[in-house]
C-alpha cells in the first residue's frame, strides 16, 4: 500500500511504525474471509481491510478521529484471525492499538459511553473492586430488560446478565507465596495471577499451581503483580497500559532476579498475548526496554509450558470427548494451536474440533458488554458449532471465553489445565455432572 506520510510525522514514532504497517498491504482481501465481523455484518469497512483503509487516512491527514471510525474500529473484535490469514504479514495487532490510542486522545464520545468505558477501566482490573461489583449486580438484574431497550444503557444490561450468580471466595495462592515442587526439582515459574480471572474462577491458577508442583515445579507468586493492562489497553488507554506494564515487568524481575525463572505461566490466553507483547510496548522506554523484552520471552501459556516438560503417565484416562475451543488469543495471538490438542490426547481425552474454529466467540475482553449485539451473534454461532460435535464438555483457555460461551451453551465449559489436572491424579472439575460420559473413569 502505498502512503504519503510527511517526514515530520514520521518523526513520531508510532505514526513510523504504522506506517511500515500499512504499506505491507496488498489490498489482497484475504483477511475478510476470517474476519467474524465482515462475515457477520457483510460490511467492508468491518473488515480488516477497510479499517486499515480508515486507519491510513486518518493517520496520514493527521486528523483526529471521527464518528465513522470509532465507530467500525469499536466493532473490531481483535481477534486477530486476520494476521493468521494475511500472506503479507501486515501486523494489524499493532496497527489497531495505534489507531485506538489516537482515538482516546482525540475523538469525545458521548457522555454515557465515556461513563460506561471509564467504570470497566475503574472495576475489571482490580479484583476487590470486580469482586464488590459482581456483588452489587443482584440489585441490578431486575432491570436487565428495561437496559436492554435504550441503547445508552445496552453495556449494563450485558454486564448483569454475565454477572455470575454465585461469586468464588478468593483464594490463598493468589497472595504473595512461593509453593514448592515435589520430589526432584524439575523448575521455576512465576505465575500471573491477574484481575477478572482471579475473581470469576480463583480455582484455575489453583489447578495450576497444584499440578506444576505434583510435577516437581516450584512455583512463584511475586509481590507486586496485577492485571496484564490488556483490558485497558485495547480500549486505547494507553498510559494505564502501560503502567500495568511497568509494574508487572518489576515484579517479575525481582523474581528473576530472586532465584530465576524458567518461564512465566500465564493461564489467561487474553492476558499471554498482551505480556508477550510488552517488550513491543514499551520498546521506547528506556529504563524497562530490556527488561520488558525479557519478561515477554519468559511468558508462556500453562499448555505451551506443559508441553514442554517430561509429562508421566496419566493417572487416569477418561476416553470423554470434549470439544476443544482454541482461543483467538491463543491460535491467532500466540500461535498456540497444536500443544493443547495433543496434551489432550495424551491424557486420554478424545479431542474434537468445532467447524469455524478460526471465528471469535464473541467474548474478546469487553466487547461482550460494549457490542454485546455482535457478541451474541458470534457467540450462538460459536455454541452451534461446539454442540454439533457430540462433545459431553467443552475446553479452553481463557477466562472470557469461559464466560461467554457458558451462557449458552448446554454442556460444562471448563479450563484446559482443569481437565489435564484431573487426568494427572487432581480432583474432577467442578461443573461435571456425574451422569456425565466425563465421570467414567
Amino acid at each position: 500500500m502505498q502512503t504519503n506520510f510527511s517526514l515530520a510525522q514520521l518523526a513520531d514514532p508510532h505514526v513510523a511504525e504504522s506506517e511500515k504497517i500499512l504499506r505491507k498491504c496488498v489490498h489482497c482481501g484475504f483477511c475478510t474471509a476470517t474476519c467474524p465481523t465482515y462475515v457477520t455484518l457483510g460490511n467492508e469497512l468491518d473488515s480488516p481491510r477497510g479499517r486499515i483503509y480508515l486507519i491510513k487516512d486518518m493517520l496520514e491527514n493527521g486528523r483526529p478521529a471521527d464518528k465513522e471510525i470509532v465507530t467500525h474500529i469499536d466493532r473490531c473484535l481483535s481477534c486477530l484471525a486476520c494476521m493468521t490469514t494475511c500472506p503479507s504479514g501486515v501486523n494489524y495487532m499493532h496497527l489497531v492499538d495505534h489507531a485506538r490510542a489516537h482515538i482516546q486522545e482525540t475523538y469525545k464520545r458521548p457522555l454515557l459511553d465515556r461513563l460506561t468505558r471509564a467504570m470497566l477501566a475503574f472495576v475489571l482490573p482490580y479484583p476487590t473492586r470486580f469482586r464488590a461489583a459482581l456483588r452489587l449486580a443482584k440489585l441490578g438484574r431486575p432491570f436487565i430488560g428495561l437496559f436492554e431497550t435504550i441503547p445508552a444503557l445496552k453495556p449494563f444490561g450485558a454486564m448483569l446478565k454475565l454477572a455470575p450468580i454465585s461469586i468464588p471466595a478468593a483464594s490463598p495462592t493468589a497472595t504473595p507465596s512461593i509453593h514448592a515442587g515435589q520430589g526432584a526439582k524439575k523448575g521455576r515459574v512465576a505465575i500471573l495471577t491477574g484481575c477478572a480471572q482471579s475473581v470469576l474462577d480463583p480455582a484455575i491458577n489453583d489447578t495450576t499451581i497444584s499440578l506444576l508442583t505434583r510435577l516437581g515445579v516450584e512455583v512463584v507468586v511475586p509481590p507486586g503483580e496485577g492485571c496484564c493492562g490488556a483490558l485497558v489497553h485495547h480500549m486505547g488507554r494507553e498510559q494505564a497500559a502501560l503502567a500495568s506494564a511497568r509494574r508487572n515487568v518489576d515484579a517479575w524481575t525481582r523474581a528473576i532476579d530472586q532465584g530465576g525463572l524458567d518461564a512465566i505461566i500465564i493461564t489467561a490466553s487474553g492476558c499471554g498475548t498482551t505480556i508477550k507483547d510488552y517488550g513491543f510496548m514499551l520498546r521506547l522506554d528506556p529504563a524497562y526496554a530490556d527488561k520488558a523484552a525479557r519478561v515477554s520471552a519468559l511468558a508462556k501459556d500453562i499448555t505451551e509450558y506443559l508441553a514442554g516438560l517430561d509429562l508421566p503417565e496419566p493417572v487416569r484416562k477418561p476416553g470423554t470427548v470434549v470439544a476443544y475451543h482454541s482461543a483467538c488469543s491463543m491460535q491467532h495471538g500466540q500461535k498456540i494451536v497444536r500443544q493443547p490438542k495433543d496434551l489432550l490426547a495424551r491424557a486420554g481425552f478424545i479431542v474434537r474440533e468445532p467447524r469455524e474454529g478460526h471465528l471469535c466467540c464473541g467474548s474478546a475482553g469487553t466487547y461482550n458488554i460494549l457490542q454485546s449485539e455482535i457478541s451474541a451473534k458470534l457467540r450462538d454461532r460459536k455454541v452451534k458449532n461446539i454442540e454439533a460435535t457430540g462433545a459431553s464438555i467443552v475446553a479452553t483457555g481463557n477466562i472470557g471465553c469461559i464466560t461467554q460461551i457458558a451462557s449458552a451453551a448446554r454442556m460444562p465449559v471448563v479450563h484446559t489445565v482443569k481437565l489435564l489436572d484431573w487426568a494427572y491424579g487432581g480432583p474432577k472439575p467442578d461443573g461435571v455432572l456425574d451422569g456425565s460420559p466425563i465421570a467414567a473413569e
